[in-house]
């Protein structure tokens, strides 16, 4: 069973024929590939450029900027057919989220400069928001950007970001007025190929999404164009950046659904296959017991995760859900991964199996985007009236 069903309440027949054109793709040019991808540390940018002549990218952005002018469920099959292949190194989420920045603040001629080409895999985007003293805090960054002339001077650093080694554009998250708390940050483009004092740390070691590039940033009076500012004025970049968060926070929950199916799948197949005792472990009462568990934490997730994307695409998916279904989906993942490592028995600590991978990736879906304990205060906020 799968995410797409004649029964969901937003998938459309395109979607659906869209999601066959993804599985296909991503069992062609991802699947044989992965482990490959963990071993070098990088996703190359030959896929990025598959990716968008397959047409994956930007579903939700106008066709005059290379997108189909379709709604978020397009991004959300794009993620999730990649996580239900297994695979946390492609790091499309990143680009997703800063296609909709650029999209929705952009000015004519930053979207026409580079939504066709994120759109088409032939550049690839990062968003830098956390600092080494700032992760969840975003108010609490000491990057800045500073007003000289017709140009802004870029200073400081950012950490574990995602794309971070191989990105052409990185929206940074700046002060351009340190006195000003959240109403001082704006977000600036960076183009890495045009910014004389940027540097990137060596890649990160990471305990899991081991097939992405993520690295630390250091900007040394960079001097940037003040045309690069995303939006009207300086200073919206909070805004912005709340607007934008539902749906960073959903994708995660959308992202654990499709590593929860994943797994459940390797590890039906592994306990009918291996046996203990004389029987199949499939036949032993507490493995079907665990799998009823895992399965029907799988299936509620789905109806919740089906409905936070209804409600995104008529507009009305709002902080607190979204907030739910990061923090609920990220949680449910790691449970329903400790399960199905805990099935494979020794195996499932060696890398060879995909289940030791997979446990390892989840951990961080509930650090990133938002620690689990700033979404549940979220949520709480919104009962407080």
């Amino acid at each position: 069973m799968t995410l797409y069903t004649p029964f969901d309440n937003w998938a459309t027949e395109e979607h659906k024929l869209f999601s066959e054109s993804v599985k296909r793709f991503y069992e062609e040019e991802m699947t044989p590939h992965i482990e490959e991808w963990v071993d070098r540390g990088k996703v190359p940018l030959s896929f990025w450029k598959k990716a968008g002549e397959s047409g994956l990218m930007g579903g939700a952005v106008s066709e005059d900027v290379g997108g189909f002018g379709g709604d978020i469920g397009f991004d959300s099959i794009t993620v999730y057919e990649q996580a239900r292949k297994g695979d946390s190194g492609w790091g499309y989420g990143i680009q997703s989220i800063v296609i909709h920045y650029l999209n929705s603040y952009g000015t004519e001629e930053q979207k026409k400069n580079w939504l066709p080409k994120l759109i088409a895999g032939t550049s690839v985007a990062a968003l830098a928001m956390t600092e080494p003293g700032a992760g969840s805090d975003l108010q609490a960054i000491k990057t800045t950007a500073k007003k000289d002339g017709n140009q802004y001077k870029l200073n400081g650093s950012k950490i574990f970001i995602t794309n971070g080694g191989s990105a052409d554009l990185i929206v940074v998250a700046a002060k351009t007025d340190q006195s000003a708390g959240a109403k001082g940050i704006s977000l600036i483009l960076l183009d890495a190929s045009q910014a004389d004092g940027f540097s990137r740390g060596t890649p990160l070691k990471k305990l899991g999404l081991k097939g992405n590039d993520t690295a630390e940033l250091f900007f040394d009076d960079i001097k940037i164009p003040l045309t690069n500012l995303i939006g009207q004025e300086e200073g919206q970049g909070f805004y912005q950046m709340m607007k934008q968060l539902p749906w960073e926070r959903l994708l995660i929950g959308i992202t654990a659904l499709g590593a929860i199916d994943f797994a459940i799948q390797e590890t039906v197949k592994y306990v009918q296959e291996r046996k203990a005792f004389g029987k199949r472990i499939m036949d032993l009462q507490n493995t079907r017991f665990k799998l009823a568990e895992v399965k029907t934490k799988a299936e509620v997730l789905r109806s919740f995760v089906n409905d936070c994307v209804a409600r995104l695409i008529d507009g009305k998916l709002d902080a607190a859900t979204a907030s739910m279904a990061k923090y609920w989906g990220s949680q449910v993942q790691n449970e329903v991964m400790d399960e199905c490592l805990q099935l494979h028995g020794g195996y499932g600590y060696i890398l060879d199996y995909p289940i030791s991978r997979m446990y390892a990736d989840a951990r961080v879906q509930k650090i990133y985007g938002g620690s689990n304990e700033i979404m549940k205060e979220l949520i709480a906020r919104s009962l407080d009236h």
